[in-house]
């Protein structure tokens, strides 16, 4: 889990003692705090909503699709809803269809998110059944919503800059590459990525 303190230093001490490179990261800016998200459908609609498009952006788009369609929005509204109609509230006819496909999965039953399996690529698997949720989205979801210990998000440009630079590898590393290094820190990668995140943005502050 990463969703605690408790859990998260856990981790993290078994990290430093593995690897010198985490260990001056925490010394140069301390422990990271944990970063939880809610786990259901809503946190993947916000995903849904918040992609490309800029943190004030997003949050004026979540507003209006409150106001339109309850708090939080419901999704058998949003199902029913035309392009047109999502359009009002901000979300493009792309987005449109992203957010009915999760409407659609989650109220047909065919993707219960409250018994997601444990196995972790399985449960990308599912998760990347909707339309707009790719791997990243999908092992975010997993990571702070739902606190899984061994997400690596290897695809993250933030993570592969800050471990590139911790390692003092020459360049950053691939998505491929990444994968590679983390087998070294498992069971704890999802630990591993919340210290890169720390790094890199102490870093660029």
């Amino acid at each position: 889990m990463v969703r605690t303190v408790d859990s998260l230093q856990q981790s993290i001490e078994t990290l430093a003692s593995l690897e010198p490179a985490f260990a001056e990261v925490i010394e140069r800016h301390g422990t990271p705090e944990p970063r939880a998200s809610e786990p259901g459908a809503h946190t993947l609609l916000r995903t849904i909503v918040g992609q490309q498009v800029s943190v004030a952006a997003a949050r004026s788009m979540w507003a209006k699709l409150e106001r339109a369609y309850g708090i939080p929005p419901e999704l058998g509204r949003i199902l029913k809803a035309g392009d047109d109609e999502l359009r009002l509230a901000g979300i493009s006819r792309q987005k449109a269809g992203y957010a009915r496909s999760l409407a659609e999965l989650i109220l047909s039953g065919e993707l219960d998110l409250a018994s997601l399996p444990a196995d972790d690529e399985e449960a990308i698997a599912l998760l990347t059944r909707i339309k707009g949720i790719g791997r990243w989205s999908a092992e975010i979801y997993l990571l702070f919503a739902e606190g899984r210990r061994d997400v690596w998000p290897a695809g993250d440009l933030a993570v592969q800059i800050a471990i590139g630079r911790m390692l003092g590898l020459d360049g950053r590393p691939t998505e491929k590459r990444l994968r590679e290094l983390g087998e070294a820190w498992r069971p704890n990668r999802g630990a591993a990525a919340v210290l890169a995140w720390h790094s890199y943005n102490s870093s660029v502050l």
